[in-house]
């Protein structure tokens, strides 16, 4: 059973973690490189869309990685995936506190309402996401050491 609940953690943290890279390092960067109001229109939507299912998928994380450390407090790795869930929770900190308030304004943003600091915003959360980007990259990596 300890096997299936780490194979199941490993993939639902895996995915999370590579939709998030590739918002940074793929999709964002096309939305940028379009004409006109395409990136931020683009933004928005993906704002709207990813705004509603992030949450779930960061509190399921963190849920399942800690379950596992708990499940698994007698086996090797053990401490490898509590600071992976510890990073987790940090990743949630950092999406609440200083993502989540930037894209609750972006996604209702369109070409006739946006305020004229738009762009810096938007690079403002590019920065945050980048670093929790690094956070979720480092917590995805000690809970495959902690399984292996």
């Amino acid at each position: 059973m300890l096997n299936a609940l780490e194979v199941f953690t490993t993939v639902v943290v895996g995915v999370m973690v590579g939709v998030e890279f590739a918002v940074a390092f793929v999709i964002n960067p096309i939305l940028d490189a379009l004409p006109g109001d395409s990136a931020q229109l683009g933004r928005a939507h993906g704002g709207r869309m990813l705004g509603a299912v992030m949450p779930v998928w960061y509190i399921t994380s963190l849920v399942l990685v800690a379950v596992r450390a708990v499940a698994g407090r007698h086996h090797h790795g053990t401490g490898l995936a509590v600071t992976a869930g510890a990073l987790l929770a940090v990743s949630v900190l950092m999406s609440v506190l200083l993502l989540v308030p930037i894209n609750n304004r972006s996604r209702t943003w369109t070409p006739e309402n946006r305020p004229e600091d738009w762009k810096e915003q938007m690079n403002r959360w590019d920065r945050f996401h980048y670093a929790r980007v690094a956070v979720l990259v480092a917590a995805f990596t000690l809970l495959v050491a902690a399984l292996v």
